[in-house]
């Protein structure tokens, strides 16, 4: 069993991100860490270059059970429950756990396309004295982040837990996060349980749900271990505006010195050439700490 496996969603438009996330799994994970690719039937030529020893490359019907059939504008169809069909987000959302489940490691990188390492990232990272960290800013989400509070109701719901007293409640949503495989496999025990069906059944049926909150509230709600709050692992830019390269390279100078990786959002649709000059700087920077 290998001690860490990344995981990635993605499709043909985030190839060329992909390309140079997967180059920075090879270069700083362990030798033994597998990237699991998992991209529409139609895509599956545009990865096939990078299958091989630390790659693998899984389509959509691959990953999901027959019943599930792509619709036309990214909806999904269930034929237990046809109605209503099952929008492309939430089917994404549902590959993470279901592929995350399937995995023998100690721990999985959720990463998505737009995400860079930057550092060197391994289990030890994301654990104190045994035990694995759990993203979680505290008391993050208020009374005006009403899709939140939504995601924390339906959450508990599938869990079989009594409504929320917040908020202020946890936010446990970001762009690269971790899990333990064995957690995972579990929560989809305690769903199937609460739901007497597919935990995958139940989880699609949800209009508004998030995997990270759920994840979340079952470490912290059901299991009760409550392990140390990480929030640090990732440099982020959520911002839609196209970075120009000065915006590109005042942002990679904020690189944390706990950060693993560095994130612009793709939604920004910043040119490459500044993306590449983003992450020359935070590899600058990581190679200043080392020098010094």
């Amino acid at each position: 069993m290998s001690t860490l496996a990344v995981i990635t969603p993605s499709y043909g438009p985030d190839a060329a991100l992909f390309a140079e996330l997967h180059r920075s799994v090879l270069e700083l994970t362990p030798a033994d860490t597998v990237h699991h690719v998992i991209v529409p039937s139609a895509d599956k030529a545009v990865f096939a270059p990078y299958a091989g020893p630390r790659c693998r490359v899984l389509t959509e019907p691959e990953v999901l059970p027959r019943r599930y059939r792509r619709l036309p504008r990214g909806l999904w169809g269930n034929l237990r429950r046809p109605w209503p069909p099952v929008r492309g987000w939430v089917i994404q959302q549902a590959i993470k756990i279901a592929v995350a489940a399937q995995i023998e490691a100690d721990l999985v990188l959720i990463a998505d396309s737009d995400i860079v390492l930057v550092r060197p990232t391994t289990p030890a990272r994301f654990t104190t004295d045994g035990q694995l960290h759990l993203h979680r800013a505290e008391n993050a989400v208020h009374a005006g982040m009403p899709r939140h509070l939504r995601w924390h109701q339906v959450a508990r719901e599938l869990l079989g837990l009594p409504p929320a007293a917040g908020p202020p409640l946890h936010d446990y949503v970001t762009s690269l996060n971790f899990w333990d495989p064995a957690i995972v496999r579990a929560m989809c025990a305690r769903i199937a349980e609460v739901s007497g069906q597919d935990w995958l059944d139940a989880f699609n049926a949800r209009l508004h749900i998030s995997e990270f909150i759920l994840y979340g509230v079952f470490v912290d709600q059901v299991l009760g271990t409550h392990p140390p709050s990480d929030t640090t692992i990732c440099h982020n830019s959520w911002d839609d505006t196209p970075m120009d390269l000065a915006t590109a390279l005042a942002f990679a100078d904020r690189l944390g010195p706990d950060a693993v990786g560095m994130m612009i959002s793709a939604k920004s649709r910043t040119p490459p050439e500044v993306r590449q000059a983003a992450l020359e700087r935070c590899t600058r920077i990581v190679r200043g700490e080392h020098a010094g």
